[in-house]
């Protein structure tokens, strides 16, 4: 996701001396490259909900020697981290969330009058694969099945333009981009991700453990057979700005 990512923050007005919020960060990988961006004049938040991960970004961040990126523990879905951000991104965040309004409502409070809001998110009905291979098509329906149950929603994409408007952004915008191959990590995501639901899918009864081991072995076997193809859920991009006057 790095180049697409970072080709939407440069297009949707990322540039140097920026205050940048990152939801949901992770790692901290890609706040690290919005910290090279803004440099020295800028500063980059980095918030998530998983404290092992934002330990393991601040210690990179320190090795990195990038003093204007730094790492807080916020779940945007209870209130703003912060305010007068001039950028706030946030990538497969509002998917997982029940009320992503009301998350929205919180990033355009933390948003400084004039500023911009950019969004990633997914679209699971966009999967492709060639040739064709029961086993993905078993996981994409295994995925939207369990967040269904979840009250959460896998294809939110389409959505986003709606959502930035009802939430009063302004000049929004909206990209289409889908990361494939025939070869490389993108071929791995199917695999990685059933691995990473296998409990939730089993919990809603959705699928016993047998059939998720099975199906697991076959997905890595697809990825890993010369030319055949692979991606990732259609990706949906959107920005948007604030009322240069708040309401």
């Amino acid at each position: 996701m790095r180049p697409t990512s970072l080709d939407l923050l440069q297009r949707a007005g990322l540039k140097p001396g920026m205050n940048v919020l990152e939801i949901a960060c992770g790692g901290g990988d890609l706040a690290f490259d919005i910290g090279h961006i803004v440099g020295p004049s800028g500063q980059v938040l980095g918030t998530d909900i998983d404290q092992t991960k934002l330990d393991l970004a601040t210690r990179e961040a320190r090795e990195q020697r990038l003093t204007n990126v730094t790492f807080l523990f916020a779940d945007i879905t209870q209130s703003p981290a912060a305010r007068d951000f001039d950028l706030i991104h946030a990538r497969f965040v509002l998917t997982h969330l029940t009320n992503p309004a009301q998350a929205l409502a919180h990033l355009r409070m933390a948003l400084r009058p004039g500023g911009i809001i950019v969004l990633e998110d997914i679209d699971f009905r966009g999967y492709f694969c060639y040739p064709d291979c029961a086993a993905i098509w078993r996981y994409v329906q295994l995925y939207a099945d369990t967040t269904q149950r979840k009250g959460v929603d896998a294809n939110i994409g389409p959505r986003l333009p709606s959502l930035l408007c009802d939430a009063g952004f302004e000049n929004i915008r909206m990209n289409i981009v889908q990361p494939s191959g025939t070869e490389g990590e993108v071929k791995l995501i199917s695999p990685l991700t059933m691995e990473n639901i296998a409990d939730a899918v089993i919990a809603e009864g959705l699928a016993t453990s047998e059939e998720i081991d099975r199906l697991v072995a076959e997905l890595y076997a697809y990825a890993r057979t010369p030319g055949t193809l692979g991606c990732m859920p259609r990706i949906f991009e959107a920005w948007a700005t604030q009322a240069a006057v708040a309401s």
